[in-house]
């Protein structure tokens, strides 16, 4: 699965519109499984590029039941195959039981599901998710997601998920692209998206992310907190990225590994129940303002003095302009 991540407005959902072909490109072409289906001079039609659709809004037809609103898309199968496939599909994403029901009587979780089957009904060569789960609650969008995730496993169709969802991307894709004002500035399956970002906006989109100025010389880089290791050499100015649950803080008066330790203070605590997010100031210097994600196992309160340390190599962004990770330009 890919998965087109970026804000709204940049682009992810004309660009499923482009290769369904409810959009013409002004340039260049579009091939689906090598096959080009809009070009300078070829433009082939949405019914004939086989492929299926599944939008935020579920787009089920209200007066039909369940297993009609599947069989819609096969009218050029003879019934009693239309029927089968139908209720195989419906098999298939745990709804068998519930074929009789009307839209209105389902659950919004049952109501993408019947969505989902209905796409696949045609055995298409491409499925292409819009937001699918953007009207769920998060308990229900999260069950969806798994589901869903595990019926595309199980058929083994080729699917592109729009979502502005940082965490669903990462945990539904085998490959992320990051769009970003109408331009694919990153792919990548999401480890490396995450823990190796091409430039500073991809880092701040993709999850939380704290900048901290510093000086590189050759595989470390001096910065307010102290002298870190660099995942890849560099020289310079650069813009440190260190990620939330890279920054382990304890109390100011618990026993710490005192390489690299500065003294910090809390400035605010949110509890999530698993973890907590702390932002703390540093004392050497105030305006460093960092957030860090960490254990419950020290419930912090404002104004407590803490130690601060960074786990682990962290990347450098050339600081001038923020842009391109120092590895990417050697």
């Amino acid at each position: 699965m890919l998965v087109l991540l970026g804000p709204s407005g940049c682009g992810k959902s004309t660009t499923l519109r482009l290769i369904a072909g409810l959009e013409n490109p002004d340039i260049g072409s579009i091939l689906l499984n090598g096959r080009e289906v809009a070009g300078e001079s070829v433009w082939v039609t949405p019914e004939q590029r086989r492929v299926g659709l599944v939008f935020q809004d579920y787009a089920l037809f209200p007066h039909l039941s369940v297993i009609d609103n599947v069989t819609f898309g096969l009218r050029g199968l003879a019934s009693r195959e239309r029927q089968a496939r139908a209720a195989a599909m419906l098999d298939l994403v745990g709804l068998a039981d519930l074929g009789d029901r009307m839209p209105h009587q389902l659950s919004g979780g049952q109501q993408q599901r019947v969505a989902l089957a209905r796409a696949i009904a045609p055995q298409p060569e491409i499925l292409l998710l819009d937001e699918p789960f953007s009207n769920l609650d998060a308990a229900l969008r999260a069950q969806v997601r798994a589901e869903i995730r595990a019926i595309l496993k199980q058929t083994g169709i080729t699917s592109v998920f729009v979502t502005h969802d940082q965490e669903e991307a990462l945990s539904l894709g085998d490959v992320v692209a990051v769009m970003l004002d109408g331009e694919v500035v990153q792919i990548a399956d999401p480890q490396t998206l995450y823990t190796r970002p091409v430039n500073r906006r991809v880092a701040s989109f993709v999850g939380e992310a704290n900048f901290v100025s510093g000086t590189a010389t050759s595989t470390t880089v001096e910065t307010a907190l102290g002298r870190l290791p660099l995942v890849t050499a560099a020289s310079g100015p650069v813009s440190v990225l260190i990620r939330p649950e890279a920054l382990h803080i304890v109390p100011a008066d618990a026993p710490a590994n005192q390489a690299a330790v500065v003294a910090a203070r809390v400035q605010w605590r949110e509890f999530y129940g698993h973890d907590q997010r702390v932002g703390v100031a540093l004392e050497s210097d105030p305006g460093v303002l960092l957030t860090a994600r960490v254990p419950t196992t020290h419930i912090y309160s404002d104004g407590e003095p803490v130690s601060v340390q960074v786990g682990g190599a962290v990347i450098a962004f050339a600081d001038s302009t923020a842009q391109a990770r120092i590895s990417d330009r050697a």
